[in-house]
């Protein structure tokens, strides 16, 4: 009899515990995605800063709209690469080994795609003195910076006066003259890899004041809507689901609506706190979820305050600040 009735108070603890987890996430009037469950599920966890831009192969590139720089390369986890200018495009050369390369890790080749819209004639290799290969841009050899904690970053750009963003053409990132980005090189570190964050006056006005990795912008047309740390427009995709938590783009998707990499509560202003989860993709990414719902980006906006996303194919959709779809068009 005892048995049993440990079996039953068990029972009753797993059923309360699913009933718990189903109110987490399936409580939302939002039933945009309820008729595509299945396949590519992910585990939530809780919302965290991702592993630092030293960790994780390159995988499928982007560009990344910078409100100082312009057009930004960045990895698949959202990090900013960068080139140096002691190295040399032709050969491709790196002169950054041994200390230099612990504050400023080669991205590896291997797996890495270009950019949507990019040429992927401009990605090669070269291979370094302890025989790995590293991903080169254009015959410049790709790395990110240590100092990078969180996508979108880019504190290594004009560090020493030798390291810069990577545009998307293998250049240096800058925008056009006149845009005022006032991107100085000053490089207060020491030694000649320099690891101070370059914070010399550059030409131009003073670069726009950063936005937290969430926040909210008004739209004459949507109103309301999600944007990320760029200004760029965050969106939805209509046959994901909140419950089970399931991003349904996957593959060549990905090249052009780039998840949203986890950003941490405290670096949000006005987006909703309610299930604010991230989700553990099976491509091993790790994507922010607003109210359960997995959120991107689109290549196809050029500069922030674009919604080139909106309502494309009839399934892609900006996020208002309680994560429902902004469906107007």
């Amino acid at each position: 009899m005892g048995a049993v009735r440990g079996t039953s108070l068990a029972a009753v603890a797993v059923a309360v515990a699913v009933a718990l987890t189903a109110t987490a996430c399936g409580g939302t009037e939002d039933k945009a995605g309820d008729a595509a469950k299945g396949a590519g599920a992910g585990a939530a966890a809780p919302a965290q800063a991702p592993a630092g831009a030293a960790v994780g192969p390159g995988g499928q590139l982007a560009v990344r709209q910078d409100a100082a720089l312009g057009p930004v390369l960045v990895d698949g986890a959202g990090f900013t690469l960068y080139r140096f200018d002691k190295d040399t495009a032709k050969p491709p050369t790196s002169t950054c080994d041994g200390d230099c390369a612990k504050a400023w890790p080669p991205v590896p080749a291997a797996d890495a795609k270009a950019a949507a819209g990019t040429d992927p004639s401009l990605l090669g290799e070269v291979v370094r003195p302890d025989g790995s290969k590293q991903l080169t841009v254009a015959g410049w050899p790709a790395y990110r910076f240590a100092k990078d904690t969180a996508p979108g970053e880019t504190k290594g750009q004009g560090v020493g006066g030798t390291w810069f963003a990577l545009a998307p053409d293998g250049k240096k990132a800058a925008k056009a003259a006149g845009d005022g980005a006032g991107n100085g090189g000053g490089g207060n570190g020491a030694g000649s890899y320099g690891d101070g964050y370059g914070n010399g006056g550059g030409a131009g006005g003073a670069a726009p004041a950063a936005l937290p990795g969430l926040s909210v912008a008004k739209d004459p047309k949507l109103g309301d809507h999600v944007v990320d740390r760029n200004g760029m427009t965050v969106y939805r995709f209509k046959p994901d689901t909140a419950w089970p938590m399931v991003s349904k783009c996957t593959g060549d998707c990905l090249a052009k609506w780039p998840v949203v990499a986890p950003v941490d509560k405290a670096d949000t202003k006005g987006v909703t706190e309610r299930n604010y989860l991230v989700l553990d993709r099976p491509d091993g990414k790790k994507q922010q979820t607003i109210d359960c719902w997995p959120v991107y980006t689109f290549t196809g906006d050029k500069k922030p305050g674009d919604i080139n996303g909106q309502g494309v194919g009839g399934t892609w959709y900006a996020v208002a600040p309680d994560g429902k779809l902004i469906t107007t068009q």
